[in-house]
C-alpha cells in the first residue's frame, strides 16, 4: 500500500498522561512518529492521527485526551527516525532524539521547537480500524512558524522534501 501512497508528510505526534511504568505511577511525555493523519473538518476545524494500538503513545492519548501534532522540517528527519523506531514506555525519546520541547498554549502536552507549525487537539472522537485507532482532535490552537521545507516520507530510510 505504502508505494502507491508515500510519499506522506511525516509529523511527530506529542503527548502526556499518567502510566504505570515498572510498576510505579508517572507522568510522562512522548513523542511518536506518523505518516497517517489528515484534516477531517473545517467547521469545527477537526484533525485525524492513526496510531497502532500496541504504541505506548496510544495509552498516553487515550488517557489525557489530547495530542499535538508537529508539522517537521526536513532538518528533523533523523529525529523522525529515532521516534519511530523506539518506544518511549522505556526511553525518554524526545531527550535521546535531541528534541527540545515547550508547553502548548491550551492542551497539557509538549509541543518540539523548531517545529514547522502544530496542531493543538483535543480528543472528541475514537475510532477502532482494525490494528489503529483513529484519534480525530478538536483544533484548539495551531500557529506555522514560517516557510520551512517539510519532511515527506518515501520508504523505509527514504525521505524528501518540498521545493
Amino acid at each position: 500500500m505504502g508505494l502507491l501512497t508515500n510519499p506522506r508528510q511525516t509529523i511527530i505526534v506529542t503527548c502526556r498522561s499518567r502510566a504505570r511504568i515498572m510498576g510505579k505511577e508517572v507522568e510522562k511525555d512522548n513523542a511518536l512518529t506518523l505518516d497517517w493523519h489528515m484534516p477531517v473538518s473545517f467547521k469545527p476545524q477537526l484533525y485525524a492521527i492513526s496510531v497502532g494500538k500496541t504504541r505506548f503513545s496510544h495509552k498516553l492519548i487515550q488517557e489525557s485526551k489530547a495530542f499535538v501534532v508537529n508539522f517537521l522540517p526536513y532538518t528533523m528527519k533523523e529525529a523522525a527516525l529515532y521516534c519511530g523506531r523506539h518506544t518511549g514506555e522505556h526511553h525518554d525519546k524526545i531527550k535521546d532524539a535531541g528534541l527540545k520541547t515547550y508547553e502548548a498554549d491550551n492542551v497539557d502536552c509538549p509541543r518540539i521547537e523548531g517545529a514547522a507549525g502544530y496542531l493543538e487537539c483535543e480528543v472528541v472522537k475514537e475510532i477502532e480500524a482494525g490494528d489503529h485507532t483513529i484519534f480525530i482532535g478538536k483544533v484548539v490552537h495551531a500557529d506555522m512558524a514560517g516557510e520551512k521545507k517539510r519532511l515527506f516520507h518515501v520508504d523505509m530510510d527514504h525521505f524528501t522534501t518540498t521545493k
